[in-house]
């Protein structure tokens, strides 16, 4: 009675979610960075380790904040989930071991100064989800037709990009020589790739195109069946929407396996399954992102096991759990002082000439001999390493075009559209939202894609960016008639 009559109630819930949010928050902020910082190693303790150790908690208390909230923010949780960990936990291991995946070649200044940019940069990015609170009014009745007319799929659209998936990958699987090839390494498959005439020289625009195309159209019809199955009786009683929804999945496993593809795209199709299916539960999206960290700490490292044939593996032989993180993966902190380094060795800032070829990644060298390349490509070769497949994070991406207030700037922009999209996304992927909504399914495939965005470089990313806003543009309409969406 007391707590009815001051307008609060309590449930079960919520004293589960306050239960669990005092442990959640000291072991994100608190015990998992002082466990690794005791440890012992080579590294130094200076100011970059300092600020490396202040960096992770720092992203501790954000990421404890989405998995508590009580609205489900995809991508401001996706933001935080990888800053957490590639920008975090994994750079802090490294500094405590004295070792790390790619070379840092400057000096330890600039290593310092990439992680306090880079903590520069996410505190833009609250600062944007701060800004979006604060919207400028709107007439009530704009906003009622927004909300009356949403962006839904086309039934025969949705056929149609089916046909076109289903075309696109068996191009794809027969360019490579069969079904076979994607259950053995990615190195097999790049190989067929090279073999298939379609990554010749320096260009990788073929590349791109073949494996956007054999890959995207399947998992976007696939999102889209499976979100209308879950959401419709009608769908459920059809016999062919079933048979082509198995159909989809059985050419997912092939073209989306994790053996076949790298561990950053099959985290993206996870995520993307993952919130499409659980399209309204808190729980799910709790369990989501904190099992997402112990997945970082303990399986990814360990992911690459199908990268190489039998011969080139090499299992990693370690009686620490850092050094997997120290050894792997997680170089966007050393490669963005690598990039500083880079800069200011001569040639400086490009004043969006990166960005304009990531825009315009499709355009051919033959046709544009001076495109740039991917950054982390381009700092690699600058450094002489002979793996120049390496990270270049958006952080980097935006201070190499931008400069620091350019980078700030593009952050705090990020953590703008972020909050919007996040709260809209809250008020429309609702159970009472039609089965054709296309933001129940958007939203969570570039939460996933958002860890390949942030990883970079942004030029390898494009490509599946363009073909997926393709293939949306082919199937959305704002028509709500029984003749065209899903029901």
């Amino acid at each position: 009675m007391e707590a009815a009559r001051w307008g609060r109630v309590t449930t079960p819930r919520t004293l589960l979610s306050r239960a669990l949010s005092v442990p959640l928050i000291l072991g994100f902020t608190v015990f998992l960075p002082l466990i690794v910082a005791v440890q012992t190693g080579d590294g130094r303790r200076d100011a970059a380790f300092w600020l490396q150790l202040l960096l992770t908690m720092y992203a501790g208390v954000r990421l404890s904040a989405m998995i508590l909230t009580s609205r489900r923010k995809l991508l401001q949780g996706s933001f935080w989930l990888f800053v957490y960990m590639a920008m975090g936990v994994a750079p802090l291991a490294q500094a405590v071991l004295g070792r790390v995946p790619t070379p840092v070649v400057g000096p330890r200044s600039d290593l310092t100064l990439a992680i306090g940019l880079v903590l520069l940069g996410c505190t833009a990015f609250d600062v944007g989800v701060l800004l979006a609170r604060h919207r400028p009014a709107v007439r009530a009745s704009s906003a009622r037709r927004e909300a009356a007319r949403p962006v839904m799929a086309h039934r025969r659209r949705l056929q149609l990009l089916t046909v076109l998936a289903f075309g696109c990958s068996a191009v794809f699987i027969l360019k490579l020589g069969g079904p076979a090839v994607f259950f053995s390494s990615r190195q097999e498959i790049i190989a067929g790739i090279q073999e298939a005439g379609v990554s010749n020289g320096d260009g990788q625009a073929g590349q791109a195109f073949l494996r956007g195309f054999g890959t995207v159209p399947a998992l976007l019809a696939l999102l889209l069946y499976t979100r209308w199955l879950i959401t419709s009786k009608y769908a459920r009683r059809k016999v062919s929407v079933i048979v082509t929804w198995a159909a989809l999945c059985g050419l997912n496993l092939v073209v989306n396996n994790p053996i076949s593809n790298p561990r950053y795209w099959f985290l993206t199709v996870m995520f993307a399954l993952l919130f499409t299916v659980f399209p309204v539960s808190a729980a799910m999206y709790r369990v989501a992102l904190s099992m997402a960290v112990v997945v970082a700490l303990l399986v990814f490292p360990f992911a690459d096991r199908f990268r190489y044939d039998e011969k080139n593996y090499k299992p990693v032989e370690t009686t620490s759990f850092l050094e997997p993180m120290a050894l792997k993966d997680y170089d966007q902190i050393g490669m963005f002082a690598n990039t500083i380094t880079f800069s200011e060795s001569g040639p400086g800032h490009f004043y969006g000439r990166q960005l304009a070829g990531s825009v315009f990644f499709a355009v051919p060298r033959s046709v544009w001999p001076g495109k740039p390349r991917d950054t982390g490509v381009m700092v690699g070769q600058w450094m002489g390493t002979v793996n120049t497949n390496l990270s270049s994070p958006i952080w980097a991406e935006l201070w190499i075009d931008f400069g620091p207030l350019g980078m700030g700037a593009g952050l705090l922009g990020m953590g703008y559209a972020a909050a919007r999209v996040d709260r809209r996304y809250a008020k429309r992927a609702t159970r009472r939202a039609p089965p054709g909504s296309l933001i129940s399914v958007v939203v969570p495939l570039v939460a996933g894609y958002s860890f390949i965005l942030l990883r970079g470089p942004l030029l390898q990313a494009s490509g599946r960016v363009a073909i997926a806003a393709l293939c949306l543009a082919l199937v959305a309409t704002y028509r709500t008639d029984k003749a065209t969406t899903l029901r």
